[in-house]
């Protein structure tokens, strides 16, 4: 299963990686880690707001009617999978970052936005420095997984190289994989990398944080069968 890659992100990502994974010529398998559920919020008043922040594509899929109010301001998106969900929620203006939420931070700074709202998960990571006071509003939760889906325990077992696209998803991994020692792991950025801890045969990382990134690095992996560019074994 030189070819197999292990998607453990939560829908709708991991059928947009897998599609990814196919147009590359590998084989994927879908094991999701997360189930995603919708929270109910309380929208505050858009007249209190310069723009709205998108770091997730699910931010804008389960913000739901209320983000409509919203709309008319600008829409600060991380990634081409948050640019689109927010353009079918209705923002007309959309600023799209390929980077991550600190670079999406530098870009409201660099437009004078003074006061952002952020539809977020429940378990998202704080955007803490100058700038901007970013607003965090959970509109979903990312529910974990008791135990290894089957077909992860299999794909893992059976050598399937595993993609890794959060720290929250590294350390849940981690947790759920006692036998590291033949695991080959390809992350999107350091800090997943990192919250997997040590002890697996090798972990690499994509040289940018984006999806697009990690199926690369994981055709080279998956090609050479050795641990590739940033590996931390």
């Amino acid at each position: 299963m030189s070819g197999t890659v292990l998607i453990l992100r939560p829908e709708p990502g991991a059928s947009a990686t897998a599609a990814r994974a196919w147009a590359f010529g590998m084989s994927p398998i879908l094991a999701p880690l997360f189930a995603i559920r919708t929270l109910p919020w309380d929208a505050p008043d858009p007249a209190d707001y310069d723009a709205v922040l998108l770091t997730s594509a699910n931010g804008a899929r389960h913000a739901g009617a209320r983000l409509r109010n919203f709309t008319d301001l600008p829409c600060y998106a991380v990634g081409e999978a948050s640019a689109a969900a927010a353009r079918q929620a209705g923002f007309e203006e959309v600023r799209t970052g390929s980077a991550d939420g600190a670079a999406a931070l530098a870009m409201l700074s660099a437009d004078g936005v003074r006061r952002a709202l952020h539809p977020c998960g429940l378990a998202h990571t704080g955007l803490a420095g100058l700038g901007p006071e970013i607003v965090h509003r959970p509109v979903y939760a990312a529910d974990p997984v008791d135990s290894l889906p089957r077909a992860a325990a299999k794909a893992i077992a059976d050598g399937a190289l595993v993609l890794l696209h959060s720290p929250r998803a590294g350390a849940l991994l981690a947790r759920l994989v006692r036998d590291r020692e033949a695991v080959r792991i390809a992350a999107i950025s350091a800090a997943a990398a990192g919250a997997a801890g040590p002890g697996w045969r090798s972990k690499a990382v994509a040289e940018a944080p984006r999806d697009e990134a990690l199926l690369e690095l994981a055709l080279k992996l998956c090609q050479t069968g050795g641990p590739g560019s940033g590996a931390d074994a």
